[in-house]
């Protein structure tokens, strides 16, 4: 979809393979295994904020970004209806364009299933250009989000003021200087290209997300970071949160052909689907092991999108 686009990127062998979603790249962000950032003091907000320039001009093209995109009946928040059915095979064939597939140099690239094999502490960060009751909605938003996550798959998905493993930053472009301290606290390894790619995203890239795990076992994650635009209206942001915490619990790809779905480029829907819910429900069922190939997954996810359907087998 014109101007909006995501980047996405899962570590894997000690690299990440980019472009789940729009952009073809690579991000070195191989981990030490017993590297644990330490938690950070809160950053505290000046006491009179005025964007720069290029901030404000980010929002004005955001909001009228938003307005036009809900003009054209997209960023859908009704989960999906009658107009947008779907059947136990699209949900097989979904999930393993999804969990299986990254898009990366325009060509799919087959790999083994990830996800989070312990407890997923999500913490959320604010540049100092977020005020104060922007900050409170967004945490709010998160927990929220990560309540309805954890009841999804089953899985310890949570909140937490400290000593996260999914590190969520909210940050304007004013903040530039802070989020490249914190992703290079967070990710040490990362090349100074993709860390000013994260601190200074073009416009056309409005959310970000890493995940993965260390160089020993790739594809059990250990650790996320997620980029959100402070500039967003309110819709856009939150849509920024459920793809990109979604994805990053595993579901890394996109796909034209998934619908009704966050995970797929048209804009279409704005927040998490009762199709999207499916298949993270399935994505954390225990009958899928971390690192099954696509092959020796597809007879069990034959079976799992028929009992999410509430089909007999």
């Amino acid at each position: 979809m014109a101007g909006l686009q995501a980047y996405k990127a899962v570590w894997k062998g000690g690299a990440a393979l980019a472009g789940l979603a729009a952009l073809a790249a690579c991000l070195p962000v191989s981990q030490p295994e017993s590297l644990v950032p330490q938690p950070r003091p809160a950053v505290p907000q000046p006491a009179v904020y005025k964007p720069s320039a290029d901030s404000a001009q980010l929002a004005y093209y955001y909001n009228a970004l938003q307005r036009d995109l809900l003009t054209r009946g997209l960023l859908r928040t009704d989960g999906g209806g009658p107009d947008t059915p779907y059947d136990a095979e699209d949900l097989a064939e979904s999930f393993e364009a999804l969990a299986f597939y990254d898009e990366y140099g325009g060509s799919g690239i087959s790999g083994g299933l990830g996800r989070w094999a312990g407890p997923v502490r999500i913490a959320a960060e604010f540049g100092p250009s977020v005020p104060a009751a922007r900050r409170a909605e967004d945490r709010e938003t998160l927990s929220a989000y990560a309540a309805r996550l954890a009841r999804i798959t089953g899985h310890p998905v949570a909140t937490v003021a400290a000593r996260g493993n999914f590190h969520v930053i909210f940050a304007s472009l004013d903040d530039s200087a802070f989020v490249a301290e914190r992703v290079r606290e967070l990710l040490p390894s990362i090349s100074a290209r993709d860390l000013s790619l994260l601190a200074a995203p073009p416009r056309s890239f409005y959310c970000l997300v890493v995940a993965g795990g260390p160089q020993s076992d790739p594809l059990s994650y250990t650790r996320g970071v997620a980029l959100i635009r402070a500039e967003h209206p309110d819709l856009v942001r939150r849509s920024c949160v459920h793809e990109e915490v979604a994805q990053g619990l595993g579901l890394r790809n996109d796909s034209p052909r998934a619908r009704p779905s966050i995970f797929n480029d048209d804009d279409e829907f704005a927040l998490l689907t009762s199709f999207d819910e499916k298949l993270l429900q399935m994505l954390y069922d225990p009958r899928l092991t971390t690192g099954m190939s696509a092959e020796e997954a597809r007879p069990i996810i034959r079976i799992l999108a028929r009992e999410a359907m509430g089909q007999e087998l």
